[in-house]
């Protein structure tokens, strides 16, 4: 994993050693850093508002056929584990998605409530900006790199240029936390016309803030619960908490097998990492409205 610049440091660095028991070799080469292109079948469209895991995977795994051309297309040079992938496409793509899942359950899962609170929080916004200032008034909001040109859409790319007409065919907004600075777009068929670009507040999505949990909350769940929820801001280890809480690693164990039995945070395995994190209620318990 390349040392990373910006706003995902923090997150990089928590994750870099639970990566180091993952093999993620091939996932690497498809996803170069610097990212300048994506050979399609790795990250095409969503099929769904709700993407699922699984779901996204068998659609990869259904193009095996696109392999070929699509890497022949890529201007890229073919590492021995990319030949690979071209020589058998089927038995490639199955060993690509044991990798995706395998980097998902170390590095995205156990943030991944967060992460979803924010893209979630952009697509309201968007909705509410469409609705009293149109299509126009909300793309214009999109993001510095994106701009209106009479009535053409101007995406600000660096490695690209070029027109592309969507012909009807509208345009798929999706939000990614790891595409900052930038946008990246699909406009070929057989693809629905699609913008990745940075959410609104992903400045403050990696931040972790020391605060006393709401006393009402406190007051239901007893203190020391209701502390270890808010100390994990960020997902963390039971070693990790009970520092922070003052508490015996077995104290903090019980306290938090209790309050995942009552569905406020899910443990992640990861090789020889078990790390905490808050469930989406436990956000809103967190952050009353």
């Amino acid at each position: 994993m390349k040392e990373p610049t910006g706003i995902n440091r923090r997150w990089a660095g928590q994750v870099r050693r639970r990566l180091a028991d993952v093999d993620w070799r091939l996932l690497s080469d498809l996803v170069p850093v610097p990212t300048i292109s994506l050979v399609a079948f790795i990250a095409p469209p969503p099929t769904t508002s709700l993407p699922d895991l699984e779901l996204e995977l068998a659609g990869m795994l259904s193009r095996a056929a696109d392999v070929r051309a699509e890497l022949d297309a890529w201007d890229v040079a073919r590492t021995p584990r990319l030949q690979a992938l071209h020589d058998d496409p089927e038995a490639g793509l199955v060993r690509l998605a044991d990798e995706i899942r395998a980097y998902w359950a170390a590095a995205i899962e156990p943030y991944w409530p967060r992460i979803r609170a924010l893209l979630e929080g952009d697509l309201l916004y968007r909705a509410r900006v469409l609705a009293e200032g149109g299509v126009h008034g909300m793309l214009a909001d999109l993001d510095a790199n994106v701009s209106w040109q009479g009535e053409r859409l101007r995406l600000a790319h660096r490695f690209c240029q070029g027109v592309r007409p969507l012909d009807g065919r509208g345009l798929l907004l999706v939000p990614s936390v790891f595409v900052w600075p930038r946008i990246f777009s699909i406009t070929v068929p057989p693809f629905q016309p699609t913008l990745r670009y940075p959410p609104r507040g992903i400045a403050t999505l990696w931040e972790s803030e020391r605060r006393d949990p709401p006393a009402a909350l406190a007051a239901v769940l007893g203190s020391t619960r209701a502390r270890l929820l808010a100390e994990l801001d960020q997902p963390a280890s039971t070693r990790d908490l009970a520092a922070r809480a003052g508490l015996s690693e077995p104290g903090a164990n019980q306290h938090l097998t209790a309050l995942k039995k009552a569905g406020l945070c899910s443990s992640h395995r990861t090789g020889r990492y078990v790390l905490y994190a808050r469930t989406a209620v436990a956000e809103a318990l967190l952050n009353p409205t």
